[in-house]
């Protein structure tokens, strides 16, 4: 029954006894009390008697009652369970007074939860508030014991190329909420995304991996609570282990976190078995504790100057705006976050993390960014993480917080310079046309339908380092864009003063909602460009749940406190919502053919890339072409050497229809230079799919080389070449 400093949190004993071993890392306290209560017992005290390094640790033994080597009654030691501290023991931790003799209530007074807590459960709601929701601040928590006994049936989980993989950022609870097929105790609920008919919906759809908003187990901000609103996004976290119980269903919540836990698991095993891999978006950069005036939960009880960022005088870094900063120059935290990512790879068989505000987990003691940082490196290193898709969200408020492109090989970025050059390209553009300007010119969209080399290759990454997207679940939805100048975030309380101003938007003549036949039609049309664009371009493209069916917020591009139907997907099919879902089907199966015959290596190796540009004429763009205002038309032919498929897409984003010349079979031969040859083309476009409505009813129509071909004002149209 020796006690370890070692695995942190709370693990049976190696010696098989039926104790507990028991390791926190608290260096701002100097003697620590773990206080529990076993299922059906009183709340009890035990003394953490080692201490190292900041690390307080102590076995704790068995009922006298316990049979050695056993768990909870029928729970073998293997479930991570012991006799000490079976399922559904709650604890957490409380600094040691002399002479105290009482054990706390944790109802009425918060006790140190464990960092590395898998189950978390409300004791009791915030006192003084009226109807508080279940993650209202201010309530009482506390850990609790729950039994690794998920018997996985994922043996063959999706392994899908990078290169393949297209993202659906997705909110469990917005996903499934409205879903008229689904049975109403499963929606907004892990069960529920675990659903035939949601499954059968992704597949269908085309998506290869789902990017879950966080699931971590989060609490609401007190101005929220005050408010009588909750963070619906969940970007407050009050565990880095434990899954949020209000998206497990009622009947998992009743029975615990061990149920909840595992409802998650089926969740993940269900999408796995649809051919789906799964993300999670990880918050490690701030904590619900919020500002320092606010109280302890966790971490700031356990160690304030440790577990976050301070400046020489001892005030908070704040890098994230949100009160505090995770500092991750200290050794224990960062071993903290890489216990967690472990966790959800080994535990609950996550396939890949987007990083919320990552430069701040890559600041040094000096609060500087840098990407060789320790715990880059350690991910980078760690066996268990290798295969593992790694996100960043490359910016976070602090000084030199924005970090596109510079982080390191093997790490992919959200891309906001790709979300702002299309937007400006296809709404931007055309606002300043519909003033009388020239909109501009094709030049940077063509860089970030490249690929954004000028950002990646300096730092010797490739394409497949650029997450491309246009819309996430922070501002418009992909159709706000096209109906809302501006921000309308009254519902949040806050005198509509939060969210970007910067939105780079277009109401097409009219905000908000619109009657008008005309406009109703470009607006969709515009959408149907974006969203073109997004599944064309070079790179990993990742769409936002609900673009696919023009979901609106109304104008609410901050919508992070609204748990109700402004957030939650709408699944009415209106024939204008059918027509986009068909589009997007479409376009997605079109990227997969097209990788599909493109060597495995595509496009990793930049010098087999094929992507030539073409004047409306069909021959070579010319600096003037490129740099003229208002030259919004150009050709784009792509493959790869070696490649079996070549195919080509017009952009015309001019107010006009233009007739362009196809390029010549000549004119791509002399373009193209591989070493291992050309792909064979008999120099035959056929239409696959156009943005227009009326010229995509021409679908299948065959052009020759050097045809003319009449493209519609502001719109993609897409052809095979063969």
């Amino acid at each position: 029954m020796q006690a370890r400093s070692y695995p942190l949190g709370v693990h049976p004993s190696r010696s098989g006894d039926g104790s507990a071993n028991v390791a926190v890392y608290a260096p701002g306290v100097a003697e620590l009390e773990l206080v529990y209560q076993r299922p059906g017992g009183s709340w009890r005290r035990h003394r953490l008697r080692g201490h190292n390094h900041g690390i307080h640790y102590d076995t704790v033994p068995p009922p006298l009652r316990s049979s050695p080597g056993t768990g909870s009654g029928s729970q073998p030691a293997e479930h991570d369970v012991c006799a000490a501290m079976p399922e559904g023991t709650r604890y957490g931790f409380e600094q040691s007074s002399p002479g105290a003799k009482r054990t706390p209530n944790p109802e009425r007074q918060q006790i140190m939860l464990d960092p590395y807590g898998r189950g978390l459960t409300r004791l009791s709601p915030p006192a003084g508030v009226g109807n508080p929701g279940p993650d209202a601040y201010g309530g009482t928590y506390v850990s609790e014991i729950v039994a690794q006994d998920h018997e996985w049936q994922d043996h063959d989980r999706p392994s899908i190329a990078w290169r393949d993989t297209i993202i659906y950022e997705a909110h469990v609870k917005g996903l499934t909420m409205l879903h008229p097929d689904l049975p109403e105790e499963l929606r907004g609920t892990y069960a529920g995304l675990a659903h035939p008919v949601i499954l059968g919906y992704l597949q269908e759809l085309g998506i290869t991996a789902i990017e879950l908003l966080p699931i971590h187990a989060h609490l609401d901000e007190p101005h929220l609570t005050r408010n009588g609103l909750s963070n619906y996004w969940g970007y407050n976290t009050l565990s880095f282990f434990a899954p949020h119980h209000g998206y497990a269903t009622r009947a998992a919540q009743e029975s615990g976190p061990t149920a909840v836990l595992n409802e998650f698991k089926r969740a993940v095993e269900a999408l796995h078995g649809a051919g789906i891999q799964v993300f999670l978006d990880v918050v490690y950069n701030h904590t619900a504790e919020g500002g320092s005036e606010e109280p302890a939960y966790c971490w700031r009880g356990l160690g304030d100057r440790q577990y976050y960022r301070h400046d020489t005088h001892g005030n908070y870094v704040d890098v994230t705006g949100c009160g505090n900063s995770v500092n991750f120059a200290d050794a224990q935290v960062v071993r903290m976050a890489l216990d967690s990512l472990r966790y959800w790879v080994t535990e609950c068989h996550i396939d890949g993390f987007r990083f919320d505000l990552a430069p701040e987990l890559g600041r040094d003691e000096n609060h500087h960014f840098t990407r060789n940082h320790p715990f880059f490196v350690a991910v980078a290193t760690d066996p268990v993480l290798q295969g593992v898709r790694m996100i960043s969200e490359p910016w976070d408020v602090g000084a030199g917080g924005w970090q596109t492109g510079r982080f390191p090989t093997g790490w992919a970025d959200w891309n906001d310079t790709y979300r702002d050059t299309v937007r400006d390209f296809w709404l931007s553009g055309q606002r300043t046309m519909a003033r009388g300007g020239g909109g501009g010119n094709a030049g940077r969209l063509a860089g970030v339908i490249s690929g954004s080399a000028d950002m990646f290759a300096p730092e010797g990454r490739t394409t497949l380092a650029s997450v491309n997207f246009v819309t996430a679940h922070d501002g418009f939805t992909m159709y706000d864009l096209t109906a809302y100048d501006g921000k309308h975030n009254q519902a949040n309380l806050e005198n509509n003063a939060d969210g970007t101003n910067d939105n780079h938007s277009w109401n097409h003549g009219e905000e908000g909602v619109s009657d008008t036949v005309g406009r109703r039609s470009a607006r969709a049309k515009t959408v149907r460009n974006m969203m073109a664009t997004l599944l064309l371009s070079q790179g990993i493209p990742m769409l936002t749940a609900g673009d696919e069916l023009l979901r609106t917020q109304g104008g609410n591009n901050n919508a992070y406190c609204q748990d109700n139907r402004i957030s939650w997907v709408d699944w009415q099919l209106t024939p204008w919502r059918r027509s986009m879902l068909k589009t997007t089907k479409r376009l997605i199966a079109v990227r997969k053919a097209f990788l599909a015959g493109q060597p495995s290596h595509f496009p990793a190796r930049p010098e087999d890339v094929l992507l030539h540009w073409y004047g409306p004429a069909g021959l070579p763009m010319t600096p003037q072409l490129w740099q003229t205002d208002g030259s919004r038309v150009v050709q784009v032919v792509l493959g790869s050497c070696g490649g079996e498929l070549v195919g080509t897409f017009v952009i015309n984003g001019s107010n006009e229809p233009v007739t362009v010349t196809l390029p010549g079979l000549e004119e791509l031969h002399t373009q193209a230079k591989c070493a291992t040859g050309y792909p064979v083309t008999r120099g035959v476009y056929q239409l696959v799919l156009a943005t227009d409505s009326e010229l995509n009813e021409k679908v299948d129509v065959e052009f020759t080389s050097g045809d003319a071909c009449r493209i519609p004002a502001q719109s993609i149209a897409m052809f095979s070449l063969a």
